[in-house]
């Protein structure tokens, strides 16, 4: 955990303990995130979980954006369907501005855990501790298969929106496909836990500059290009589990249907009207 917070996380960081500690149907409060793992700046968030009494747990759910918005200055708050997670809060506060996930669990559910949390409170600190140091820690890391089973589909969509003239659709897939596929097989290759591409600058996994050749510009050769390297980057990352059965035809399927396809002149003469 960090020696010094900022202070605009320190302060908040109270905000939230005192607003926990004062309600009696909250039991703990954990921190994760950068806070346990390192590197929290300025820009980083704030993670937090708070373990929820069981008979007061249906109630919690039902008023936690009143939970919220009593912690002062709240800009936004929305739940966290999106990401397969209905009992996060995501939420922005300032100024100065400041991004705060709040989680709400019950205490069994610190059996399994993607991260060992931090206790920063507890009505018995001791059976938290106990709880969290004896819950299974294990990060959703995914295997070989499940990338390659969507690398060329993701890849082919990208080359679809190349061919039709709709480059901003192209590049979004291929910022997509950095986050999803070429990011954790980087943290992979690195033996971190994959995180898609966070910190990839920071921490160095792109020395080679491979995946930055994925960026591309609004041009269709461009994305070609950007599309290309993706390919490549995908195989070479791929290579370092040798187990991995590759996908029938690819990448030679691939490359094909983007020599034989270009961007089609009606589709970009209607991507230079829009």
């Amino acid at each position: 955990m960090p020696s010094a917070l900022p202070r605009v996380h320190a302060e908040f960081l109270e905000r939230v303990r005192n607003a926990v500690a004062s309600d009696e149907r909250f039991n703990a409060l954990l921190i994760g995130g950068s806070y346990i793992h390192g590197g929290l700046d300025p820009h980083s968030d704030l993670d937090f979980v708070i373990i929820v009494e069981d008979d007061s747990y249906a109630e919690v759910m039902a008023s936690r954006m009143d939970f919220a918005g009593a912690l002062a200055d709240l800009v936004s708050a929305f739940t966290g369907e999106h990401v397969g997670e209905p009992r996060l809060l995501i939420c922005l506060y300032g100024p100065p501005l400041l991004h705060v996930d709040l989680k709400f669990v019950l205490a069994s559910d610190l059996d399994h855990q993607i991260e060992q949390r931090a206790v920063l409170f507890a009505r018995d600190p001791a059976a938290i501790e106990r709880r969290v140091q004896a819950g299974r820690v294990e990060w959703p890391n995914l295997p070989s298969e499940w990338f390659e089973a969507r690398a060329w589909i993701w890849l082919h969509y990208a080359a679809t929106k190349l061919a039709r003239g709709e480059l901003y659709e192209a590049i979004g897939m291929l910022g997509f496909f950095r986050e999803q596929v070429l990011g954790p097989l980087l943290c992979r290759r690195a033996g971190r836990n994959q995180r898609g591409v966070r910190r990839v600058e920071a921490l160095g996994l792109d020395e080679e500059g491979k995946m930055a050749a994925t960026v591309a510009r609004h041009d269709p050769g461009s994305v070609r290009d950007a599309i290309a390297a993706a390919i490549d980057s995908y195989l070479d990352l791929r290579a370092d589990d040798p187990g991995v059965k590759p996908t029938r035809g690819m990448p030679g399927l691939l490359h094909a249907f983007i020599d034989d396809a270009g961007p089609s002149r009606r589709g970009a003469a209607a991507a230079r009207l829009t």
